[in-house]
C-alpha cells in the first residue's frame, strides 16, 4: 500500500478549506484516508498563524513508515523544517513557442534588412531627382 501525505479538500464552493492527511494513493482525492495531520486555509494571509496547521509529530512517524508527501504539503514541511524540498529549474519554461520564434526571427530578419536598404542610400551620392533637374535648366 503506497502512503500519500496530501490535501483533501472541504469547504463550500468558492471557498476551499483543505486538510492535510495520510491517505492510501489509490483513494479518492476527497475519499477515505488514515489519519488527519492539520488544516490548510488558503484564504488566510500568507503570515497568519492559522494559514497552515500541522502536527509535526505525527508527519514525522508518517513519513518514517514511508508516507511521501505531495508536492504542495512537501513545500509547507520545508517551511516547518521537518524536510528539505529539492529546488526546481525549467529553463525552457519561459521560451517562447515555435510559431512565436518563427515571428521573431521574420521581424529580425526585415529590421535587418531595413537597416542594410538605408546604409546603402545613405552610402550612394545623391543623385539629382527629375524635379531639381528640370529646376536647373
Amino acid at each position: 500500500m503506497s502512503l500519500k501525505i496530501r490535501l483533501a479538500r472541504g469547504g463550500a464552493k468558492k471557498r476551499p478549506f483543505y486538510r492535510i492527511v495520510v491517505a492510501d494513493s489509490r483513494s479518492p482525492r476527497d475519499g477515505r484516508f488514515i489519519e488527519k495531520l492539520g488544516t490548510f486555509n488558503p484564504l488566510l494571509p500568507k503570515d497568519h498563524e492559522e494559514r497552515v496547521v500541522l502536527d509535526l509529530e505525527k508527519t514525522q512517524g508518517w513519513i518514517a513508515k514511508g508516507a511521501k508527501p505531495t508536492d504542495r504539503v512537501l513545500r509547507f514541511l520545508d517551511a516547518a523544517g521537518v524536510m528539505t524540498r529539492p529546488a526546481r529549474n525549467n529553463p525552457n519554461k519561459a521560451k517562447p513557442g515555435a510559431k512565436a520564434q518563427e515571428r521573431i526571427e521574420m521581424k529580425r530578419q526585415a529590421e535587418e534588412e531595413a537597416k542594410a536598404a538605408a546604409e546603402e542610400a545613405a552610402a550612394a551620392p545623391a543623385e539629382e531627382t527629375p524635379a531639381e533637374e528640370a529646376a536647373a535648366s
